[in-house]
């Protein structure tokens, strides 16, 4: 990674590590660290993940004080998941900069969610790691703040509810599927379709892949709903 993309990146951050070699160590994946023998950032990404569940606790503790524990960790599970991290990794380009073995490259590595997510818990892991709790806490109320004003946040989680109901009634989760995306890179649309027990029950649209997922979502819990007469509110 060049000096320039260290910068930017920092840049869009809003935080410089006095450590460069541990950014670089944030931005390489387990596949490239173990070809070479390597530092690699799975250790960071452990820590990373303590970090921001700590963090965006505190922010929901501070913004809903009223707010039950059961309520707390609903939105909570909203936020902290996979797809949302690969968004967040996106916005940085994490996934243009990551270093890589050249057969997880070519198996779409700097595409995949998991990836994404994990390289963005690696960052506030690095983070933590070099400039204490406080430094990451910014960080990941920069990047979340938006996200915990959003009405209702965590109480119309249908993705975790969906989750909830498909173990329950098929001893399986439910399978999303991004069948459509359309639109330049600052007005993107997605569509994903979703299947459930084998049957395919709507799609969603959004302007981001968890929106699509969570519409995709809402949808399939009305179908069921109406076939099984499942209360969504319970």
């Amino acid at each position: 990674m060049k000096e320039s993309q260290f910068l930017r990146l920092e840049k869009e951050l809003g935080y410089s590590f006095s450590d460069s070699a541990l950014l670089l160590r944030c931005v390489t994946h387990v596949s490239y660290g173990r070809d070479r023998g390597e530092s690699h950032n799975e250790t960071l990404e452990f820590l990373g993940d303590a970090v921001l569940d700590l963090a965006v606790s505190d922010l929901l503790m501070r913004r809903f004080p009223e707010k039950s524990e059961g309520d707390l960790s609903r939105m909570r599970a909203s936020l902290v998941n996979s797809t949302t991290l690969a968004e967040k990794a996106e916005k940085l380009n994490l996934g243009k900069l990551l270093r890589m073995a050249k057969g997880e490259e070519r198996s779409g590595g700097r595409t995949k969610e998991s990836i994404l997510a994990g390289a963005f818990e690696a960052i506030l892991g690095g983070i933590y790691w070099d400039g204490g709790y406080e430094a990451a806490r910014r960080v990941v109320e920069n990047y979340f703040a938006s996200d915990v004003k959003e009405k209702n946040l965590g109480l119309q989680d249908y993705k975790t509810r969906l989750q909830e109901i498909s173990q329950m009634l098929f001893r399986a989760p439910p399978a999303y599927r991004l069948v459509a995306e359309s639109g330049p890179d600052h007005e993107k649309r997605f569509v994903t379709e979703i299947n459930v027990g084998g049957k395919i029950l709507g799609r969603g649209e959004g302007k981001s892949k968890k929106q699509a997922e969570q519409e995709a979502a809402k949808k399939a819990l009305e179908e069921l709903q109406h076939g099984a007469r499942i209360d969504l509110d319970e």
